[in-house]
């Protein structure tokens, strides 16, 4: 197991990278993107970024459930705005497709649903045209009527996706130009796990985001991530790109996503800038943030874990980089508070304060804590 750190992360920067860009419509050549979030600068604390904006909706999540559905509608302009309120925040992570007509949007799922009468209509988004995308959920013009959205759960459940407040789905431009320019954005580029994609499909579909991002970023800080290795490979020809991986805590047929040890092994074959983990992946093997502070790789993570405080400490002091959270406000005050004078020095003994009260660790027992969590995360939930 690898030996707890306290000091400060090493002085990591994400570059910006275009230095062999692909031409854009019209056969101009785009532009260089201004340096992406500092994510590592030397001498601060993680950096922590909004899930989805303000955190995801966890439809379907039982009362009283740490996460549930947020009170806004993630991925909306609203939640962005909200999120962008927190000056703790550094960023928020977003998913982008590439609808059929070469519009980039903003939504997660692989499908969109709705429902008329008894009759249940799913389609995927990416063979939507926009105008057709934009007409579900409710609508910016009063006359349009609204299309309900629904969602599909893992265990096929499909439920009616409902928040405390609502507002309409957008698209990459409009995120751009309406959400505060000192909000840094982690762009996803989502593709469905299920899919082989062509080569010519990953182009177009990354070459329509970038587009807008050339066009639109201004001096906003920007880095990108995907699950999809090719997708990867392709973006770091242009900028900079971060491995998306479930870091061994599911099987995919690409033996490239098995694990962190082979998602630092992709980030060494296509030079990309770092990884982006589930939490749970990096107890189960602490020792991959080390391979990769070892190649210069920056080392986020995300997932159900990073809402609880313990968790994102214990990833501080492991010399994880970042966390995308749900749980916004909590957890980017908390990380706030890492960087007070009237904690450094309690820092140097483990300990955290948040809310007024403070939570030692010795050193003996952050050890058996990273020993126990990887029991605790193989356990059946």
């Amino acid at each position: 197991m690898m030996a707890l750190r306290v000091a400060a992360s090493p002085g990591f920067r994400i570059a910006a990278c275009a230095s062999a860009p692909a031409a854009v419509a019209g056969g101009g050549r785009p532009r260089e993107l201004p340096p992406p979030l500092a994510l590592l600068a030397e001498g601060t604390t993680m950096v922590v970024g909004g899930h989805r904006g303000m955190g995801m909706n966890a439809v379907g999540a039982p009362p009283g459930a740490r996460v549930g559905a947020a009170r806004e509608r993630e991925n909306t302009l609203l939640s962005f705005g909200r999120a962008a309120d927190h000056a703790a925040l550094a960023f928020v992570e977003f998913d982008v497709q590439v609808t059929k007509d070469g519009c980039p949007v903003i939504f997660h799922d692989d499908f969109i649903l709705t429902q008329k009468t008894e009759a249940l209509y799913e389609r995927r988004v990416t063979d939507l045209l926009l105008e057709e995308f934009l007409s579900y959920g409710v609508q910016k013009e009063s006359h349009k009527v609204s299309k309900p959205l629904l969602r599909r759960m893992e265990d096929g459940r499909v439920l009616t996706w409902n928040t405390q407040e609502d507002d309409s789905l957008c698209t990459l431009q409009e995120v751009f130009e309406r959400v505060s320019p000192r909000l840094g954005f982690n762009i996803e580029l989502k593709f469905d796990d299920n899919i082989i994609y062509p080569r010519g499909n990953l182009d177009h579909a990354v070459q329509a985001v970038l587009q807008v991002v050339f066009q639109y970023a201004g001096n906003r800080p920007i880095f990108f991530s995907t699950f999809q290795p090719d997708a990867a490979r392709i973006t770091r020809e242009l900028q900079s790109v971060l491995f998306l991986t479930e870091g061994g805590t599911a099987k995919h047929n690409d033996s490239r996503r098995n694990s962190l040890n082979d998602a630092i092994r992709v980030c060494q074959e296509y030079e990309l800038h770092g990884i982006v983990s589930e939490a749970r992946g990096v107890f189960k093997n602490p020792s991959a943030i080390l391979k990769a502070q070892e190649s210069n790789l920056a080392f986020l993570t995300y997932g159900q874990l990073n809402n609880v405080w313990e968790a994102v400490y214990v990833q501080h002091l492991m010399g994880v980089n970042g966390v995308i959270v749900d749980l916004v406000e909590e957890i980017s005050n908390a990380v706030a508070d890492l960087s007070k004078p009237d904690l450094s020095q309690s820092m140097s003994s483990s300990s955290v304060g948040i809310d007024g009260k403070h939570q030692a660790f010795s050193q003996q027992q952050l050890g058996f804590l990273l020993r126990l969590i990887p029991e605790l995360i193989q356990q059946p939930h």
